[in-house]
């Protein structure tokens, strides 16, 4: 896709529904920065989008293009797993490869396609030391923490576990994803002064050795119909916790996500789909000549 100054081409693309502005910044610089991310991603009066995804030359050796993320509300965040297969189809189609290597902020994913409409992500280990999610506290297990809303003799939600899969998450777990209020909640935990970089928050439900069901309260975005990184955390932290194996089917309201904490390296491998919506352009006035 060629850069006209004046009219930039984007893809809106999702993953389950969790839905993006994706601009290829590889045939010229595109600068976005908050307010132009914040633009983009109104959807009152500008495209419309969970995420905006910025598509950049590789930063590092061995990657095959380098993804930048801007969550709704402007702020620029580390990985999103749902945006990662998007981007991957785009490589993959463009290479011809088996496989291709998105970079990203939270570090290398390894991508390939898994089945028609499916692209498996290689998501790399969990981080669980408390200063690797970050915490602002120290907790020697994370499988619990000490975190609670409500009375303190009848909490509504306690004891989350916290992980990191590229960028920080906070898991509940509940008998019933929708009997809590996470559109009430959320806010305020995602901006808990345990998270110094704000966290996700998700509630999750057990609902067999092989499967759970997850809510999800993404940093900077909302209430989200899917969050790829949140499944990630919520099969690797039921897993740690012995609820559930190391192969989750994690559904969430936009659909199914696979999970498989493999075993042999620990690397987590998120496989699901993806969609091109459409193809359009963007008045180019709402950017600058440079990159920020």
């Amino acid at each position: 896709m060629t850069q006209d100054p004046n009219h930039i081409p984007f893809r809106k693309m999702n993953g389950l529904g969790n839905d993006f502005v994706v601009l290829d910044a590889r045939p010229r610089p595109i600068a976005v920065d908050e307010d132009a991310a914040r633009a983009l991603a109104d959807r009152e009066h500008g495209v419309g989008c969970d995420q905006v995804i910025v598509i950049e030359p590789p930063h590092e050796a061995g990657a095959h293009a380098h993804m930048r993320i801007w969550n709704h509300d402007g702020g620029e965040v580390e990985a999103c797993g749902n945006a990662t297969r998007c981007v991957a189809d785009i490589l993959l189609s463009e290479t011809g490869l088996e496989q291709v290597t998105v970079g990203s902020e939270g570090g290398p994913l390894v991508c390939a396609r898994a089945g028609e409409g499916l692209i498996a992500a290689d998501i790399g280990p969990p981080k669980f030391d408390w200063q690797d999610i970050p915490l602002s506290e120290e907790f020697r297990d994370t499988r619990m923490v000490e975190l609670q809303i409500g009375p303190i003799d009848a909490p509504v939600l306690h004891s989350p576990s916290v992980v990191n899969v590229g960028n920080p998450h906070c898991i509940f777990w509940v008998g019933d994803v929708e009997a809590h209020e996470l559109e009430r909640f959320g806010p305020m935990l995602e901006n808990h002064p345990l998270f110094p970089e704000r966290a996700n928050i998700s509630l999750a439900h057990v609902t067999s050795p092989s499967s759970l069901t997850l809510k999800v309260w993404e940093r900077g975005v909302g209430l989200t119909r899917a969050c790829g990184t949140a499944a990630c955390a919520a099969a690797v932290a039921a897993g740690r916790k012995k609820l559930t194996g190391r192969s989750v089917a994690v559904t969430l309201p936009g659909g199914i996500l696979q999970i498989d904490w493999r075993e042999s390296d620990d690397h987590i491998i998120m496989t699901g789909p993806y969609e091109l919506e459409y193809i359009a352009k963007l008045d180019g006035a709402l950017f600058d000549e440079e990159p920020v």
